[in-house]
C-alpha cells in the first residue's frame, strides 16, 4: 500500500486550482508507485472526467519519468454526463445491459412522439422543424430526469394548480403522456438512452466497488461529482482499500462562515455538495503530496480568485479580506496582492474579430520560444472557430476540441442547396450554387449563368430554355440541370423525411457523378451518417413540404459538428472550459468574458417553470453558472493567464462578465489593477491595417480620338455630360455590368410596363377612347408587369397601383387627345459636324403630340421622380431639350420638319397623386430657344471630347450626380477619391 493512502482518515485529496493538475497528480503517483516495480503503475486505475483529460494525465507520466518508457496506469474516462462525453465500459457489467439508442435515431423518434401529442399542444405544429425543436427539448428535459435519477411517478398531475398559467398546465399534461410513451417506445425497440445507460452503469461499477473493491491503487480525479451516480461511484472509490479522490481546486482556506454561504452559483457548489453527500469535512481533506511545493506566486493568485468569486454576502469583507492578505505575506515580503496578480492581464477588444486576431497573436507568440506551450479556453465556439482560421495565415492547425458545423461542410452545403433547390426549383442563387460547387461535374457554365441565370428569375423551365437561344452551347447543361432539379420534386404537396433524403442523396451522387469524392472526408462521412439514418429511420417522422424538408434538413445539420482531426501542432490547444480543468499551459487565453456566453445565460425550460422543477427535486438552472465559475477560477489560476474581455459581440454592446467584474473590483480594492497588454491590441490592429491612407486621384482615361464614340442616344449624351467615365467604360471599353441573380424586377419592370402599356393603348385606340379607357390601360400595364417578370407576390400592390394610375392616364388622354395626333416610340437622329468628323445623335421619344400649328409636343414617361428644371436648364438632362432639337431639324422622317412644343415628363406612380405633369419649357419661344441651346451646347461637349488630350473624367459637376449611382462607380473607386476632397468641375 502506498504511504500516502496508509493514513487514518478520509481519503480524500485536493490539488489547489493554482497548480498544474495532471502533472501533480501523475508526479504523485509516479513518486510513491514507481519504487514498487514497472507493474505498480501499469495496474493502477485512475478515472478522469474526460478523454481529453485521459490523453493530457498520459503525456504528464512521460513528464514525470523524464522522459523515459514507463508503463502508465489505466485511464478510464468516466464521461462527463452534462458535456455528453461517452464513458468506458467497465467490462461485464455492461453485458446485460440493452445498448443505446443512436443519438440520431433518438432525435428522430422523439419527434414522431411529439408529434404524435401535438393535439395536445396549442395550435399543435406546422412544421416537422418546429416538432423538431421540441423534440430536442423533450430530449434535453429527459437527460436531466436521467442524469439527476428522479423518478417522477405520479408526481407531475400535482405540480400545476389552477393559479399558474394555462401554458404550465398544457405542459404537464404533454409530460404525463410522454414520461409513459417514451420508456415503452425505447422498450419496443430494444435500447435504453445514452443517459440512462451511463447512470446504469455507474451505479453498478459503485455498487461492485463498495461490496468487493479492487485491491489495487484506484484514483478518481478532476471529477466535481455533479451527477448523483458520479458522486456515488466517487465515495465508492474513496472507501476502497487503495482508493483516493482527487479534488480540482477545492478552496481549503475559505473560512467556515463563508463556506456555509456557498450556493449553487459559487464555484465551490459542487464540490460542497459532493462533500456533503461524503459526509467529509473540508478540513479533511488533505493536499495531494506532490502539490505540497512551495509556489508562494501562484499560492497568491489562488487566494485572490478565490477571495474574488467568494459567496455575494461576504464580498463586504473585502477590504478586510486585503488588509488580512497583506498582514499574512508580512510587512517585508512583497505585496500578496501585486504577487497575484503577476502573471495575469487584461485585453479588453473593440469587435469579435479583434478579439480572434489578439487570441491568434497571442498563442503565435507563445510558439515562438522552443517547447512552451499555449492554449485558448473559450466556451465561445464561434470564438474558437474564427481563431483556428486566424492561425491559419501561419500554416498553424491547433488541437482543437470544438470542431464544425455539419452544415458548413462542403457536403452539407451541397445538401442543403439540393433541399432548397427541392424547395424552390428555379431560384437562381440556387442553381448557381449547384453548378459551382466543387463536387460539380457541369464544368465552364458561364454561358448558362450569363443567359439565363442572371436577371429576373425564370418562371418556367421552357422560360428559362428560351433564354438559351442565343446560347447553344448551354443548352445540354440547362437539361441536365432541369433532370436533376426536377428529380427532387415531390409526389405531393407532403412526403415522408425519409423519402426526402433518399432523393437528395440520389441527386447528390447524380451531380457528382458517382459517389467518389462525395463522401469523403469528415464532413462527407457526417453527411452520409445523417443521410443514412433519415432514410432509414425517418419514416416515422411527420409529413413535410419541400421548404419544412429544407428546414428539417438545415436544423439536423446544425445539430451535427464536425471534428476534423489530422495532423495538429503538439503545442497549441483549444478547449472547453471542463475540458481545461485538467490540462495546464504555459500561456493561457482565457476568452468569451461576457454576461451571457461565460457564465452562459439559464436554459429556458419550455416545460417546467422553476417551482415546478424544484418540485420534483430537479436542480436549478444556475446549477451550470456555479461549475462555469469553478472552472474559470481553475483556469485563471494558471501561472501565465490573459484574460480577453470584447466589447462588441455580433455589433452588440456587451457586458462584462461578474467574474471579471470582481476581480478588477478586488484589484482596485487594494489600489492596483489587472495590467493589460496594449502592445498586442496594437499588433492586432496593425496585422491587417492599410497603412497611411493616400486615396486614389480621381481617373481621368484618355482613349485614342478614333476609339471614341461618334454615334450617341441622347440618354448617352446625358451620361457623358454627367459622368464621362461611365462613357469609356461602357462605350468605348464594351464594359456591361452583368445583372444579379434573381435580380428584383420592381423598379426596372414598372418602368418598361409603363412605356410598353402607352404605346399599346395609343396603337390600339389612337383616336377615340372606349368607355372603360381605365380598365383598358390597366389590363395592359398589369399583362406588361407579368412579361417583365414581376414576382407574384408584387402583383398583389401592383393591382391597386394600376387602378390610380390607369384612372389618371384615362383622364389624361381624354384632355390631350382633342385635336392632337399621337406617335409613339419614334425614332430620330440629327447629325452635327465635329472637329473628328460627324457626331451623330438618336432619340426614340416616347410619346410625340403633333398640332395642326405645326407644333410637335414632347412627352416622356418616368415611374420614378423626373429631373428638375435646373438640371433640364444646366444641361445636365439634355434627353428632351436634345430631343427636341432633332424634330426641330427634321430628324423624325415620318414627322417631317415641326416647331418644338411642350417638353413635358409624366410621373406615373399610382400612389396620391397618382400621376404628376412636369413641363421642363412650354411651347414657342421657350421650348424652341431651349432645344437650340441644347444642341449647341452639345456641338461644346463634341469639341471638347474630340480634343486628343480631354480625358473622360469620372463624375463632373458633383452637384448633381451625388444621388444618381453608377454601374461604374465601383470601377472608378469614387468613394475613395471623393473622400479626398477632390470633387467639383472640371
Amino acid at each position: 500500500m502506498t504511504a500516502f493512502l496508509d493514513r487514518p482518515g478520509p481519503r480524500w485529496f485536493n490539488i489547489p486550482a493554482h497548480r498544474p493538475f495532471a502533472e501533480d497528480l501523475a508526479q504523485g503517483l509516479f513518486d510513491a508507485l514507481s519504487p514498487l516495480g514497472p507493474e505498480a503503475l501499469a495496474d493502477a486505475v485512475i478515472l478522469t472526467p474526460t478523454r481529453r483529460g485521459a490523453r493530457a494525465l498520459a503525456d504528464a507520466f512521460i513528464k514525470a519519468s523524464g522522459g523515459k518508457a514507463v508503463l502508465p496506469p489505466q485511464m478510464r474516462p468516466l464521461g462527463d454526463l452534462e458535456a455528453g462525453e461517452a464513458p468506458f465500459e467497465p467490462g461485464d457489467l455492461a453485458l446485460d445491459l440493452p445498448a443505446a439508442i443512436d443519438p440520431l435515431k433518438r432525435r428522430f423518434e422523439l419527434t414522431r412522439l411529439v408529434s404524435e401529442l401535438a393535439d395536445d399542444l396549442p395550435g399543435g405544429f406546422t412544421t416537422a422543424s418546429a416538432a423538431l425543436e421540441l423534440a430536442d427539448a423533450l430530449g434535453s428535459f429527459l437527460d436531466g430526469l436521467q442524469i439527476e435519477e428522479v423518478r417522477v411517478g405520479d408526481r407531475l398531475a400535482g405540480l400545476v394548480d389552477a393559479e399558474l398559467a394555462e401554458h404550465w398546465q398544457v405542459s404537464s399534461r404533454f409530460l404525463d403522456k410522454a414520461l409513459k410513451l417514451w420508456p415503452a417506445r425505447l422498450a419496443a425497440l430494444g435500447v435504453l438512452d445514452v443517459s440512462e445507460r451511463r447512470v446504469r452503469l455507474l451505479r453498478r461499477l459503485a455498487e461492485r466497488w463498495t461490496t468487493a473493491p479492487p485491491a489495487g491503487v484506484l484514483v478518481a480525479a478532476g471529477s466535481t461529482g455533479t451527477a448523483p451516480a458520479t458522486r456515488d461511484l466517487l465515495i465508492a472509490v474513496a472507501g476502497a482499500p487503495q482508493g483516493c479522490v482527487v479534488l480540482p481546486g477545492l478552496d481549503q482556506e475559505l473560512a467556515d462562515s463563508a463556506w456555509a454561504k456557498v450556493d449553487v452559483q459559487h464555484p465551490q457548489g459542487a464540490l460542497r455538495r459532493l462533500l456533503d453527500r461524503a459526509e467529509v469535512r473540508k478540513a479533511d481533506v488533505r493536499v495531494w503530496p506532490a502539490s505540497l511545493r512551495p509556489d508562494s506566486a501562484g499560492r497568491w493568485r489562488r487566494r485572490i480568485v478565490n477571495e474574488a468569486l467568494r459567496p455575494a454576502e461576504e464580498t463586504a469583507d473585502w477590504l478586510r479580506v486585503i488588509a488580512g492578505l497583506r498582514a499574512e505575506g508580512g510587512a517585508d515580503a512583497p505585496d500578496p496582492v501585486a504577487a497575484g496578480l503577476d502573471g495575469l492581464s487584461l485585453i479588453t477588444a473593440r469587435t469579435d474579430e479583434e478579439a480572434a486576431t489578439v487570441v491568434a497573436l497571442l498563442l503565435r507568440e507563445a510558439l515562438e520560444a522552443p517547447d512552451r506551450t499555449a492554449a485558448l479556453v473559450t466556451p465561445d465556439q464561434a470564438l474558437a472557430r474564427r481563431v483556428t482560421a486566424k492561425l491559419g495565415r501561419w500554416g498553424v492547425i491547433p488541437d482543437s476540441s470544438v470542431g464544425d458545423s455539419l452544415a458548413g461542410s462542403s457536403c452539407g452545403v451541397l445538401a442543403g442547396l439540393m433541399a432548397r433547390a427541392a424547395a424552390d426549383p428555379l431560384d437562381p442563387v440556387t442553381l448557381l450554387g449547384l453548378l459551382k460547387h466543387p463536387c460539380s461535374t457541369f464544368g465552364d457554365v458561364a454561358g448558362l449563368e450569363r443567359a439565363a441565370l442572371r436577371g429576373p428569375r425564370a418562371r418556367t423551365w421552357d422560360e428559362l430554355r428560351g433564354r438559351l437561344a442565343e446560347a447553344p452551347e448551354a443548352l445540354s447543361q440547362a437539361l441536365r440541370l432541369m433532370t436533376l432539379v426536377e428529380a427532387l420534386a415531390w409526389p405531393g404537396e407532403t412526403d415522408s423525411p425519409s423519402a426526402a433524403a433518399r432523393r437528395i442523396a440520389t441527386a447528390m451522387e447524380a451531380l457528382a457523378e458517382g459517389a467518389d469524392g462525395l463522401w469523403a472526408g469528415h464532413g462527407g462521412e457526417a453527411m452520409s451518417r445523417l443521410l443514412a439514418a433519415l432514410i432509414q429511420d425517418g419514416e416515422g417522422l411527420p409529413p413535410v413540404t419541400p421548404r419544412g424538408f429544407a428546414d428539417l434538413l438545415r436544423r439536423l445539420m446544425e445539430g451535427e459538428t464536425v471534428r476534423s482531426g489530422g495532423a495538429t501542432h503538439p503545442r497549441l490547444r483549444i478547449m472547453g472550459a471542463i475540458e481545461a480543468r485538467l490540462v495546464r499551459a504555459d500561456r493561457l487565453v482565457v476568452a468569451g468574458l461576457e454576461e451571457g456566453v461565460w457564465p452562459g445565460g439559464a436554459a429556458l425550460d419550455p416545460f417546467l417553470s422553476r417551482p415546478m422543477r424544484a418540485a420534483l427535486d430537479l436542480p436549478s438552472p444556475e446549477r451550470r453558472i456555479g461549475l462555469a465559475a469553478h472552472d474559470f477560477a481553475q483556469a485563471a489560476c494558471a501561472p501565465e493567464v490573459v484574460l480577453l474581455h470584447t466589447e462588441r459581440r455580433e455589433g452588440a454592446p456587451s457586458v462584462k462578465s461578474r467574474w471579471l467584474w470582481r476581480l478588477e473590483t478586488l484589484a482596485l480594492g487594494a489600489g492596483l489593477e489587472i495590467p493589460g497588454r496594449p502592445w498586442v491590441l496594437d499588433w492586432a490592429r496593425r496585422l491587417d491595417a492599410p497603412g497611411g491612407y493616400e486615396p486614389v486621384k480621381r481617373p481621368a482615361p484618355i482613349p485614342p480620338v478614333a476609339d471614341r464614340p461618334r454615334t450617341m442616344a441622347v440618354t448617352r449624351v446625358e451620361a457623358l455630360t454627367r459622368d464621362p467615365y461611365a462613357v469609356w467604360a461602357r462605350d468605348i471599353l464594351r464594359l456591361y455590368p452583368l445583372d444579379r441573380p434573381d435580380e428584383t424586377a420592381d423598379a426596372r419592370a414598372r418602368g418598361t410596363a409603363i412605356h410598353a402599356a402607352f404605346e399599346r393603348f395609343a396603337e390600339a385606340y389612337p383616336a377615340a377612347l372606349p368607355a372603360d379607357a381605365a380598365d383598358e390601360f390597366a389590363r395592359l400595364y398589369l399583362e406588361e408587369l407579368e412579361q417583365a417578370g414581376l414576382p407574384h407576390e408584387a402583383m398583389a400592390r401592383e393591382q391597386a397601383l394600376a387602378r390610380e394610375a390607369a384612372e389618371w392616364v384615362a383622364d389624361l388622354e381624354r384632355e390631350r387627345r382633342d385635336g392632337r395626333t399621337i406617335r409613339v416610340e419614334l425614332k430620330g437622329e440629327r447629325t452635327l459636324a465635329g472637329p473628328a468628323g460627324p457626331f451623330t445623335i438618336s432619340a426614340r421619344a416616347d410619346r410625340i403630340e403633333v398640332t395642326a400649328g405645326g407644333f410637335g409636343h414632347i412627352l416622356d414617361y418616368k415611374t420614378g421622380k423626373a429631373p428638375s428644371k435646373r438640371e433640364v436648364d444646366a444641361g445636365f438632362s439634355p434627353q428632351l431639350t436634345l430631343t427636341a432639337a432633332i424634330l426641330q431639324a427634321g430628324g423624325f422622317p415620318e414627322l417631317g420638319r415641326l416647331k418644338p412644343g411642350d417638353l413635358t415628363y409624366l410621373e406615373i406612380t399610382g400612389r396620391k397623386p397618382a400621376g404628376k405633369i412636369e413641363t421642363r419649357a412650354e411651347a414657342g419661344a421657350e421650348s424652341a430657344e431651349a432645344a437650340a441651346r441644347a444642341f449647341e451646347g452639345l456641338a461644346r461637349l463634341v469639341e471638347r471630347f474630340d480634343d486628343p488630350a480631354q480625358p473622360y473624367l469620372s463624375r463632373v459637376a458633383p452637384q448633381f450626380v451625388k444621388a444618381r449611382m453608377s454601374d461604374y462607380d465601383h470601377l472608378a473607386r469614387v468613394f475613395e477619391w471623393s473622400t479626398s476632397g477632390e470633387e467639383g468641375e472640371e
